[in-house]
């Protein structure tokens, strides 16, 4: 489909002509990638806005700092048009609630926030991590631009801001209810235009004494298992320690953990303290940088592998499904994610997936890109349709699904699980 108001276009995607990190023009393309469409599942377009322009595909490829090594997209989203009208909700993740109860017991068992403190979650989406804090008897203020979710939040307990973070946002919230104790920005950080913006806003708001706690995707894990559905251009970084470490020392802060954990496949969890705080710096930091450098992760031989698997499991994707229409069968798939719109396009199967099944309740009735519209189905009609295979978008919850669907394997249905190796399952 042929795209012509170019000058609509530059309003909904921009160039990141800049490091993120540490505003250096020396970028390098690292991984190639396949644009993907500007709109996704995870936030729902305006009537007035849905367009083709809207569905239009943005450019997707991930970029080398040469100067702090840090990786990141080449494109940026217009952030008003993504997250004002964002629909992703954490609840509706499975087992993302029962992790930040583990995060909450963890952040009172180490940081020992007082009951009367103030504990501040920059996009705290619907309030589930704040509930914990809250019940504890900690204060607590969500910071959001979701504007419906952040008043859903408000309306159920936690007083939640509809704004973008920044510094002129801090200095109101320290004014009005004190500094505070703790601040957590869980798979946010990752999605911000200009980290320094951000931590700059951590100054007038953080306690001389208090922590910074994030999680986020880890750039290794990324890499090294081929978590590709999570790239995508929501996801503006993919961060390693080295460039983390260097970014907040600048701006007097400093990294005094780090800790792996499982979320989404690989992430990380770091703790940020002022820059000589009374906290000791644990040895994972200086072992996590030590382990990159080893690995060669700020060089361009390191993703080379990373594109060659992609293009490997694109490949066979598309034998299987020359397999199924040869004996008159057809292909569909399980989630309809802003991961599935990724793995679409880095496979190119864009054409090739005749429906999708979902059970969220939220999704739109089509995914939707640059001159396709994919049905989207609740998960009952499998058996009404009977495709010759399904490829399991939602990879991680592989188990789950399959297991609710072995009325189909019993019929003969193939399950394909694309990632992190590509297998056929049956149970």
């Amino acid at each position: 489909m042929k795209h012509t108001p170019i000058r609509q276009m530059k309003a909904l995607y921009f160039p990141l002509s800049e490091c993120i990190l540490c505003r250096s023009t020396s970028l390098v393309e690292a991984v190639p990638l396949a644009p993907m469409p500007i709109a996704t599942p995870t936030f729902a377009v305006p009537e007035q806005l849905r367009t083709d322009d809207a569905f239009a595909a943005a450019p997707l490829e991930l970029m080398l700092c040469r100067d702090c090594g840090h990786l990141q997209t080449s494109h940026r989203i217009d952030p008003e048009f993504n997250y004002r009208n964002y629909v992703y909700t954490t609840a509706s993740s499975l087992g993302l609630v029962e992790h930040f109860r583990g995060l909450a017991q963890r952040v009172a068992e180490r940081v020992k926030p007082a009951k009367d403190a103030l504990v501040v979650e920059v996009g705290s989406n619907d309030g589930s991590l704040l509930r914990y804090f809250l019940d504890a008897g900690q204060r607590v203020l969500g910071v959001d631009p979701a504007e419906a979710i952040a008043a859903q939040a408000t309306a159920a307990g936690i007083p939640t801001h509809a704004r973008f973070f920044d510094a002129a946002l801090a200095g109101e919230i320290a004014r009005d209810q004190g500094k505070a104790s703790v601040v957590i920005a869980n798979n946010v950080i990752a999605n911000v235009p200009d980290v320094g913006v951000f931590t700059r806003g951590l100054d007038p708001l953080l306690a001389p004494d208090g922590v910074f706690i994030f999680e986020t995707q880890y750039g290794a894990d990324v890499i090294d298992h081929l978590l590709l559905d999570t790239v995508y251009t929501e996801h503006l970084s993919y961060f390693m320690i080295r460039p983390l470490a260097t970014h907040f020392d600048r701006h007097g802060f400093q990294v005094i953990d780090v800790e792996r954990i499982a979320t989404k496949g690989g992430s990380i969890r770091v703790t940020v303290q002022r820059k000589g705080g009374a906290r000791v710096v644990s040895p994972s930091v200086a072992a996590s940088v030590a382990d990159e450098e080893r690995r060669g992760m700020f060089g361009l031989d390191y993703y080379r592998p990373f594109t060659a698997r992609v293009q490997s499991v694109a490949q066979r994707l598309n034998e299987i499904i020359d397999g199924e229409e040869a004996k008159g069968r057809f292909v569909a798939g399980y989630g309809a994610s802003v991961g599935t719109s990724t793995l679409l396009h880095q496979f190119g199967l864009t054409g090739r997936i005749r429906c999708l099944f979902d059970d969220n309740p939220s999704k739109d009735s089509h995914l939707r890109g640059p001159g396709y519209a994919i049905p989207v189905y609740p998960t009952a009609a499998v058996m009404e349709m009977r495709p010759g295979a399904i490829i399991v978008f939602a990879w991680r919850y592989a188990d789950p699904i399959i297991a609710k669907q072995q009325a189909y394997v019993a019929q003969g249905g193939r399950f394909i699980v694309p990632l992190p190796d590509i297998v056929e399952r049956t149970r």
